[in-house]
């Protein structure tokens, strides 16, 4: 084979640059049209949600392809609809005084019918009279902890007039639970089908682990800049979910989206508690009071550039029981970790509502086998509402020998009595309950009711991280968790992330063989409390009656 001549080299140098220069020409074309797309997109519809002002394209300057591929993917070609969905609402049959939203209207060719006790919102209508106006706590049911949060300051927001001293015009609210996966609509449709792709890759990614986990990590952790562009872009389309409110309504959101909907529907007083304690822009929503958990987050969004009018520093997400029984329910745990006659260590294990971690959470139950046997620990087995955890807590139990030999609990009455029991001092009837549930609602208030009666919460730094109870904090799911478990630990309520099975079994023998560590994380409860650490709901909603 002849050597290449230097005129053959001369037509291959033409080919490639022709080759890099149409390469060079489409790419400046795509990002030209996607730049075009993006800002057709901000003004029609118009909006207040202003995301480019918010985070600063000087620092963080659109990435036009990026986002119009995001946008596509989640929406197609969809386009925001201007209608407004009907609201009525209806009292939560599992919390009592709280009204549920829900579509007052039955919805053109679904099968879903209004409740019978069903009654129009009509807030609209109402007078402006402070008392008609009503507190939203809007959320998403994506996972567990979005929905718990809502909970959690709902829990406050129905004893508002106690806590904050309330009375005359700024008392007597009523308290809405506006879940937008509830109203049944095509923008529930969206979401869901967001939330369903979400939950599949943490199961899968969660029980590979390895490389594939690593992967998903550092996507979770890559909430830029145009993430919340596209959050904002996407959130446009759930504005009619809030239209039936008057513009002046207080909305507390537990989800970016929800807040994002809400501001750029045009409401005036929306709160927006931010999750995680790891800064992203994500999670942070332009034209509304951003609430965060700690200081180093706080500091973080700082740094970031989020404005200081709006973003403060409101304390953790935590339930109203919880908080208030803190001395009594810390002393007891003190009390059973330091006994002259050895108490079983009441350990506390949940799924979150991905249903991600299986593999690890059988693997750590099945190590505990020695320990339950010897009767040294106490098993809380929370599957929630998810029928393949419920199998495979069955599957290792059966396993490790007590098939046959565990308490099942399947409804909240059951739950209640278990707590209720513990607290007068009994034992379980079996060294291990297993919790599971047909509904949704139980299994979420499952580990917010036996939290005040485990000695250990042991699950994912995910939204329980900032609980109030002694946490030994397993492998993480998304690696912007791993901070919610450094949170913890630095507060003293907490271990560090346990990745391992050995390093869950070094900190079991620290709980099980010594009470020094147990009693520490419960005097540090008992301080960090003082100093109002677990009152973020409760500042929460003062945040948003101020505003009124």
């Amino acid at each position: 084979m002849g050597l290449i001549t230097s005129e053959a080299w001369s037509d291959v140098l033409v080919i490639l640059a022709i080759i890099i220069g149409s390469i060079f020409l489409l790419k400046t074309l795509v990002t030209l049209y996607a730049k075009k797309t993006y800002y057709s997109w901000l003004s029609n519809p118009s909006t207040p949600l202003d995301v480019d002002a918010f985070v600063d394209t000087a620092t963080n300057p659109p990435k036009y392809f990026k986002i119009w591929f995001m946008q596509k993917m989640s929406v197609g070609d969809r386009k925001p609809s201007n209608e407004t969905v009907k609201l009525g609402s209806a009292e939560s049959p599992h919390v009592k005084g709280l009204q549920v939203t829900e579509r007052s209207e039955a919805r053109t060719g679904s099968k879903n019918q209004p409740s019978a006790d069903l009654v129009e919102l009509g807030l609209m209508e109402k007078t402006e009279d402070g008392t008609s106006k009503p507190l939203v706590i809007g959320t998403i049911r994506m996972g567990f902890g979005h929905h718990r949060i809502a909970y959690a300051a709902c829990s406050w927001a129905l004893n508002a007039d106690e806590d904050l001293k309330l009375s005359g015009s700024d008392s007597g609210r009523s308290t809405y639970f506006h879940d937008l996966l509830n109203i049944d609509s095509p923008e529930a449709d969206l979401i869901k089908a967001t939330d369903a792709a979400y939950s599949k890759m943490s199961r899968i990614t969660s029980n590979i682990g390895g490389v594939v986990e690593k992967l998903w990590g550092s996507l979770m952790l890559s909430g830029d800049g145009d993430a919340l562009r596209i959050s904002g872009l996407t959130a446009v389309h759930l504005r009619p979910l809030f239209k039936d409110l008057p513009l002046d309504t207080p909305i507390i959101a537990t989800h970016c989206y929800v807040a994002l909907a809400a501001v750029s529907a045009g409401f005036t007083n929306v709160v927006n508690l931010v999750i995680d304690n790891h800064a992203q822009w994500f999670v942070v929503v332009p034209g509304c009071l951003n609430l965060v958990q700690g200081p180093v987050n706080y500091q973080n969004f700082l740094k970031m550039g989020v404005d200081s009018a709006n973003i403060q520093l409101a304390g953790h997400w935590i339930p109203r029981d919880l908080v208030l029984n803190i001395p009594d329910d810390c002393q007891r745990r003190i009390a059973r970790a330091t006994s002259a006659t050895f108490k079983p260590r009441r350990i506390l294990i949940p799924v979150g509502g991905a249903g991600a971690q299986r593999k690890f959470i059988c693997q750590y139950v099945k190590s505990l086998a020695p320990l339950i046997h010897k009767k040294k620990v106490q098993l809380f087995l929370n599957a929630g509402d998810h029928v393949h955890m419920k199998a495979a807590f069955q599957e290792v139990l059966a396993e490790i020998g007590l098939e046959g030999k565990y308490d099942n609990v399947n409804s909240t009455e059951g739950v209640h009595a278990f707590r209720d029991n513990l607290l007068a001092g009994a034992e379980p009837k079996s060294v291990v309950t297993l919790f599971s549930f047909d509904d949704y609602f139980p299994a979420v208030a499952t580990t917010d009711i036996l939290s005040r009666v485990a000695d250990v919460l042991a699950c994912k730094p995910s939204e329980l991280a900032f609980y109030p109870v002694p946490k030994l904090m397993i492998r993480r799911v998304g690696d912007h968790e791993q901070y919610s478990a450094l949170r913890a630990a630095e507060l003293g309520d907490g271990t560090l992330e346990a990745r391992e099975i050995s390093d869950c079994n070094r900190y079991m023998d620290l709980f099980v063989n010594g009470h020094e560590l147990l009693e520490q994380m419960n005097t540090s409860i008992i301080e960090n409390n003082k100093q109002g650490v677990y009152d973020g709901c409760k500042n929460a909603i003062k945040a948003a009656l101020d505003r009124i």
